[in-house]
């Protein structure tokens, strides 16, 4: 097996972005070779280099039936992972609500990640039935968003 020299400055970046968004842990790929920065239940946070090719463990939310399904029919899931705003700034009203009809290509919302705002677009028109996230908090890659129907 490779040796995998850790990149230090990249672990600070992580943990620093670990920090800005509030979530317990992030992972960055590259090839075969992974580095996952995790704040455990101390708020201490751990930085770990997987074996090479090896299959991460399930999490509780991936082992579920609702996981092992994907996302509902009509989801709009989180293309990143960053700090999602349902408005375009604070005290402003949301871009939209349950029961808006939306066109393709308005935005929905807001996710701020590395201090730049990026906006998630409808990818069809439809009718907003659910928003499934509050505002100002943190999202993971493909967390479901806004349901249309």
């Amino acid at each position: 097996m490779a040796e995998f020299d850790v990149n230090e400055e990249m672990v600070r970046k992580l943990a620093e972005l670990l920090d800005e968004t509030g979530l317990t842990e992030i992972e960055y790929k590259l090839g075969d070779h992974a580095v996952r920065v995790s704040r455990n239940a101390s708020g201490q946070m751990v930085a770990s280099a997987p074996i090479a090719a090896a299959p991460a463990p399930a999490t509780a939310a991936e082992s579920s039936p609702a996981a092992a399904s994907g996302p509902r029919s009509g989801a709009v899931t989180a293309p990143m992972v960053g700090v999602v705003y349902l408005s375009p700034e604070p005290g402003s009203p949301t871009f939209v609500k349950p029961g808006d009809t939306v066109s393709e290509g308005q935005t929905l919302l807001l996710i701020e990640a590395m201090k730049t705002f990026n906006p998630v677009r409808a990818p069809s028109a439809g009718r907003v039935v659910e928003i499934c996230i509050p505002d100002k908090s943190p999202v993971e890659f493909g967390e479901e968003l806004v349901i249309l129907e």
